[in-house]
């Protein structure tokens, strides 16, 4: 009987793990759904002009569709965060980091932006909820900068992970050049097509992440001396 509740914790378990990898993947789709979805429904403004956050705003056209998405991204970042230190003890810099850039977005699709657009006519200031979005996105963006650059380094010294490690941090690189041409904002009126491929970009090191984590090979428990 011992035995049988012994064995239906690990089962109980293992799917708990893999529930958590698999947000690493749904997450990242849910939220790109949700982008591209509002930004066919915004009118009067195209969707190279019209940020992610913009899309969420007060006055945006159905703003609920993009506030799920950051919540959605958030929430499963944050439990594809928790598998992913407890797969990475000791050294799960990476996965807190993971960890803070999912309570992040979910703060950035509670608290609203004002505006779809950043500048206009009749914008007075900020409200305290957009202060609070523009501080909980710098977060965001952050976070999901440098997770993956510090996973991708805690990946190369494990051969469970090496085979990711390149990709991720090819990615990560690649998403900190968008954002820099992104704030400086260099490319206008196509900003906000270079925003998206910044946060695609990034997005997609969770997703591949998550991927090698799903098709690991699972390690061995031993017990008395021998494979079980």
């Amino acid at each position: 009987m011992l035995r049988l509740g012994r064995y239906g914790c690990h089962v109980w378990g293992m799917r708990l793990s893999r529930l958590g990898a698999w947000c690493g993947v749904v997450g990242p789709v849910l939220f790109t759904v949700a982008w591209v979805a509002s930004s066919l429904r915004q009118t009067g403004h195209p969707a190279t002009e019209v940020q992610l956050s913009g899309l969420a705003a007060d006055d945006a056209k159905d703003p609920a569709i993009m506030m799920a998405g950051f919540v959605a991204l958030g929430a499963c970042s944050i439990g594809f965060g928790i598998e992913l230190r407890r797969v990475l003890l000791p050294k799960a810099a990476g996965a807190w980091l993971v960890i803070v850039a999912g309570a992040a977005a979910v703060a950035a699709g509670v608290f609203r932006r004002d505006h779809v657009l950043l500048v206009g006519p009749g914008f007075t200031g900020e409200s305290w909820h957009n202060q609070v979005h523009d501080v909980a996105s710098g977060v965001a963006y952050g976070a999901m900068l440098v997770a993956p650059l510090v996973l991708a380094r805690r990946f190369r010294s494990d051969p469970d992970w090496a085979v990711v490690s390149r990709p991720v941090q090819v990615l990560a690189l690649g998403s900190a050049v968008a954002l820099v041409i992104f704030a400086s904002r260099v490319v206008e009126p196509w900003n906000g097509v270079v925003q998206r491929v910044a946060v695609t970009l990034a997005l997609s090191t969770e997703v591949l992440t998550a991927a090698r984590l799903l098709t690991r090979p699972a390690p061995l428990r031993v017990r008395h001396g021998g494979p079980i």
